[in-house]
């Protein structure tokens, strides 16, 4: 069995580092799910990530949060999304983050607003709009960068 150290250098390793739509795509995935979706709490079946858990240490764990939250704006900045959909997910963050700073009641709704995944909606509309190559179906990369739409439409039997 690994030791925690070689699990993160692992995982790390298979992060893109570069600064095209498909790499900052994959690291907003990544982030989204340790975020949103890392772990399933047991008995009631639901996914939870780390803004809910961080979210529980007073002060500290909103700002923390509130700081990841805006990192994807951030990637979505580098990207060239329009001032209105920046707008929109940075409200998402502020609801997260102005809720969320409620003892008790934002913990609550930490767990049920998912503040990333809502903007990881955005910026996915985005990048499928303005850069089809960056398509991902199930899971599955559909196109390769640098690829055109006949091929895309190749890759998923005809899919449209």
């Amino acid at each position: 069995m690994a030791n925690p150290q070689q699990q993160f250098e692992a995982l790390a390793s298979q992060l893109p580092v570069g600064r095209d739509p498909h790499s900052v795509r994959r690291r907003l995935e990544a982030m989204e799910g340790l975020l949103e979706r890392a772990f399933v709490v047991p008995g009631i079946n639901r996914p939870v990530g780390l803004d809910a858990i961080i979210g529980l240490v007073p002060v500290v764990g909103d700002v923390v949060t509130t700081a990841m939250g805006a990192w994807l704006i951030w990637e979505a900045r580098n990207l060239g999304m329009s001032k209105l959909q920046l707008t929109r997910m940075a409200a998402n963050v502020g609801v997260d983050t102005a809720i969320g700073a409620i003892p008790l009641v934002g913990d609550l709704f930490d767990f049920a607003f998912r503040s990333n995944s809502k903007n990881l909606r955005i910026i996915k509309r985005y990048l499928d709009k303005h850069h089809p190559s960056t398509m991902t179906l199930e899971g599955q990369v559909v196109a390769r960068p640098g690829s055109d739409f006949r091929e895309v439409e190749a890759d998923v039997g005809g899919w449209r």
